[in-house]
C-alpha cells in the first residue's frame, strides 16, 4: 500500500514572505531505497517519490488519498508566534 504525507510547506527561511503556504501537499514516502554503486549516492525506482500533488483544501487532500486507497499521515500546521515590537520598546527598558 502507498504511504504519503499531507501537509502545508513551512515557509523559506531565506526570505519573509509567506507566498505559497496555504497550499495543502500530498508527498509520497520513498520506499525500495538503494546506494549507487558507482556515485554513492541514494537513488530508488519508486517514481512515485518524486511526485508532490497540491490542493487548496486539506479536506480535499484527504478525499483524494481515501479515494486512491492511500495510507496518509496528516501533519498539522503550527501556529506562527509574533511578538508586537515597538521602537520605543529600546528606550523605556
Amino acid at each position: 500500500m502507498k504511504k504519503a504525507k499531507i501537509y502545508i510547506p513551512t515557509k523559506n527561511s531565506m526570505q519573509s514572505g509567506l507566498g505559497k503556504s496555504d497550499m495543502w501537499l500530498i508527498r509520497f514516502e520513498t520506499v525500495n531505497t538503494d546506494i549507487n554503486p558507482l556515485m554513492g549516492w541514494e537513488s530508488s525506482t519508486d517514481t512515485l517519490s518524486e511526485l508532490n500533488l497540491e490542493f487548496s483544501t486539506k479536506e480535499l487532500a484527504i478525499e483524494y488519498a481515501k479515494k486512491n486507497k492511500i495510507d496518509f499521515e496528516i501533519i498539522e500546521p503550527q501556529k506562527r508566534k509574533t511578538v508586537k515590537k515597538s521602537y520605543a520598546d529600546n528606550f523605556l527598558k
